[in-house]
């Protein structure tokens, strides 16, 4: 490379000093944490140059490999990944139970919680190890993988599968301008939604374009909001891996993944881990090999790829900002957090 900044990694790490010095003060409701924040930003990564894994910090590969699986599966319960070992999913759910625990008693003036009210870590070892519990409780409607590959319809019985179509229409028109996948039902989400059908969770991922480019399937992300130390670079390496799938499965190279933002920002209590990060100077991206039995959508398992070359800075540990959802005007939270 002819400069350190030619690195495509350096994308992302200035991002995050440009968020850290020159971003905009912000507070989340429901949590009162602030954020820096910035507006319409865009990262670029070719696939053929390497496979954009951050290298400034270790980034949770297992996490990418049963995420993506749990997603293009259409899967709604979080006991596969319970189950995996996986729990970047874990909150969302006790935020649904301990809602539905807390409702079922009368508020005192002491506002006294339920009596026996499982802590997040009881709650998770029950996913795990009682299934009847887990189909009541680990349930995530509307989340991704519904949305992707089974949209409901005004129609009864009826679902659109997304990724399928766009697959469909690959072949039947390489051409296509209109290949779209998108999270985003307004029916659901936030006050637009009947309270009873609200969503406890957040959708962050709006919306994917793919297009044939000469032979190579490009994939453009929209994503309203990101938080770009903990999330984005877990956010990066999830959907180049889907560029790279579908185009395997399309019988296309995998050309770039393109990142675009609304509203990307660093958290108050990320900001010493950062500084950290911004003293590190990139390696060079690993590659991923995808076994050639992944031929349509229902073969891919996460054992079917392998990550070669990654070397790494160790992780830089923050925690995590469960925000977003359906605000609850009587109570200042989130609906479903802990009072």
């Amino acid at each position: 490379m002819a400069s350190d900044q030619q690195h495509p990694e350096y994308q992302y790490l200035n991002l995050l000093r440009e968020a850290l010095e020159h971003g905009i003060k912000k507070v989340d409701r429901g949590t009162n944490v602030v954020l820096s924040s910035l507006f319409g930003k865009q990262m670029r990564f070719d696939l053929s140059k390497g496979f954009p894994l951050l290298t400034t910090k270790k980034v949770y590969w297992k996490g990418v490999l049963h995420e993506l699986h749990w997603f293009l599966s259409g899967q709604t319960n979080i006991q596969y990944l319970v189950d995996h070992d996986v729990h970047i999913w874990d909150d969302y759910p006790y935020k649904i139970y301990v809602k539905s625990q807390n409702s079922k008693v009368k508020t005192t003036a002491q506002n006294s919680k339920v009596q026996n009210l499982l802590t997040k870590e009881e709650f998770i070892k029950k996913i795990k190890t009682n299934g009847k519990f887990a189909k009541k409780w680990g349930e995530l409607p509307k989340i991704y993988g519904e949305m992707w590959r089974a949209w409901p319809t005004r129609k009864k019985g009826r679902t659109i599968d997304q990724l399928q179509w766009v697959l469909n229409e690959l072949k039947e028109d390489p051409d296509a301008k209109n290949l779209i996948v998108t999270s985003w039902n307004p029916e659901y989400l936030y006050t637009m939604a009947d309270p009873k059908d609200a969503s406890l969770f957040p959708i962050c991922h709006n919306m994917v374009q793919l297009s044939n480019r000469n032979g190579k399937l490009s994939l453009q992300l929209y994503q309203r909001s990101a938080d770009l130390f903990l999330g984005v670079p877990f956010n990066i390496a999830s959907y180049a891996l889907l560029t790279i799938i579908l185009a395997q499965i399309a019988h296309l190279a995998p050309g770039e993944f393109i990142h675009t933002f609304g509203d990307v920002h660093v958290y108050e209590n990320h900001q010493e881990q950062v500084k950290e990060q911004l003293t590190r100077k990139p390696r060079e991206f690993p590659t991923v090999v995808l076994d050639a039995s992944v031929t349509s959508l229902e073969t891919f398992r996460p054992e079917l790829v392998e990550l070669q070359g990654y070397d790494p800075y160790p992780a830089i540990k923050a925690e995590l900002t469960v925000s977003g959802g359906l605000y609850d005007p009587k109570t200042g939270k989130m609906a479903g957090a802990a009072v």
